[in-house]
């Protein structure tokens, strides 16, 4: 099978596209004829310059989201048959540690990844444990299924699990044009929530807008705690969605809760180091909350709500295998990508 292979980490031209041998499935893996992969900044961008200090074995394949139809399942594996339509999640929890004994699906302590720790899915073909696999409702496609199944899930644990956000509540979701904040914008209204979507360019606030946010911000260009506080008559929101962790940005963002209000974070594009004002945190009653993982009912939530029409994938441009270089440099370059790149193994270069 064809497939986009890394035998050294830096620039994107590391990225070759080799023929190598088709995958088998395990007792328990279904393999997977992938029509859709995403390109992820974290688990691919990151990886490929350096290996983003996350034991990569070279040579190694990316991509953390396939989709697609079932090619091949494993002798113990149930429910699925050749030709399925299929999306896989990119974690694979330990099953060992104290919190997966316990249940707690998001908390793993040391969780594998789909295009990290193991060959991904910028290929013909994936394997991958059938605990991962979901199929996808009718009506969806493989492209959208695989950032809907990617990044929907996260919105659900942070803005349901993590901050129980309410009808009525103030919403700021910081990247809100990005794959996790368009999701968030998405599922807070949904929920019942007042959302103030702020972005880093009036395009990107203009996509988030479109998704159903109530007003919008450009970080870059307004000061954000001016009008959020204008926005929500002087009280600032309920929850913050700050999921880049630049330290100017995460400052102003803190700044905009109310009394009592939860920041909530999944995500360090931005550096991943910011200064805390302890004394707001303790004087007005705030959280801080981390939200990293999910649980199977993220998804099966996220994959309902898209299959009733209440969730839309952003999704700049579907390319074939052999554009993942180019469109890594692509990513890295452009500040104007507005939604998911995907790559699509069944289209012809």
């Amino acid at each position: 099978m064809r497939a986009i292979v890394m035998e050294s980490f830096g620039e994107p031209e590391v990225l070759k596209l080799a023929e190598v041998p088709a995958p088998s499935p395990a007792p328990d893996e279904i393999v997977v004829a992938v029509e859709a992969v995403s390109i992820n900044r974290s688990f691919d961008l990151l990886v490929r310059r350096d290996g983003n200090d996350r034991n990569i074995v070279l040579p190694h394949v990316l991509g953390a989201d396939p989709a697609g139809t079932v090619a091949a399942v494993g002798a113990a594996v149930t429910g699925f048959s050749p030709g399925d339509r299929v999306a896989v999640s990119s974690t694979i929890r330990c099953g060992r540690c104290r919190e997966c004994a316990e249940g707690d699906e998001a908390s793993c302590r040391a969780p594998a990844m789909m295009g990290v720790h193991r060959w991904g899915g910028y290929a013909e073909r994936v394997a991958a444990p059938a605990a991962i696999v979901h199929r996808i409702p009718d009506g969806i496609s493989a492209a959208d299924a695989c950032v809907i199944v990617r990044h929907a899930p996260a919105a659900y644990n942070q803005l349901v699990d993590k901050t129980a956000l309410g009808p009525g509540e103030w919403v700021l979701v910081m990247g809100a044009a990005g794959a996790l904040g368009s999701f968030c914008v998405q599922v807070a209204k949904s929920l019942g929530g007042r959302v103030i979507a702020a972005a880093g360019s009036d395009r990107r606030v203009e996509a988030a807008l479109a998704l159903g946010a109530d007003h919008g911000v450009d970080y870059r260009g307004e000061d954000l705690r001016e009008r959020v506080r204008e926005i929500t008559g002087g009280e600032g929101v309920d929850v913050v969605c700050e999921n880049i962790g630049d330290p100017e940005l995460w400052d102003a963002a803190f700044d905009c809760l109310a009394q009592r209000g939860r920041l909530v974070t999944m995500g360090a594009h931005g550096g991943g180091r910011v200064a805390l004002d302890i004394r707001k945190l303790y004087g007005r009653r705030l959280r801080v909350i981390g939200s990293a993982g999910v649980t199977r009912r993220n998804v099966d939530d996220a994959l309902a709500a898209a299959a009733e029409g209440g969730l839309a994938a952003l999704i700049d441009s579907i390319h074939p295998l052999e554009a993942a270089a180019a469109q890594h440099r692509r990513l890295e370059q452009s500040g104007s990508v507005v939604g998911k790149v995907i790559l699509d193994p069944t289209v012809a270069a």
